[in-house]
């Protein structure tokens, strides 16, 4: 979707790697307190931000604990949302060397 590392919760998209900065999906009603938080900003990577969306700066991540912290606030609200469309195990594809 983005061009990066991307995680999922139950078909619906969690978290992920952009660049250097950690995706967190708080949604709409967690934005705004999300971005209370020391380095954070809006996820705006198409220039416009994504409401429900948040970058946190490799400062913000410094500790196990911060990081967890963040991951475990981006799992609570996916898992409150119902399961994306198609959420049926997918054979998993195995990119090959073309030589």
């Amino acid at each position: 979707m983005f061009g990066g590392l991307c995680f999922l919760v139950s078909g619906r998209m969690c978290c992920g790697i952009v660049g250097r900065n950690l995706v967190v999906r708080v949604g709409p009603d967690g934005h705004d307190d999300a971005l209370r938080y020391p380095h954070t900003r809006p996820m705006d990577f198409t220039g416009r931000p994504m409401r429900g969306f948040i970058y946190v700066g490799p400062p913000g991540l410094m500790t196990a604990r911060s990081l967890s912290g963040w991951v475990e606030r981006a799992i609570r609200y996916s898992r409150a949302l119902p399961p994306g469309p198609d959420t049926r195990e997918r054979p998993r594809h195995r990119r090959t060397a073309i030589r």
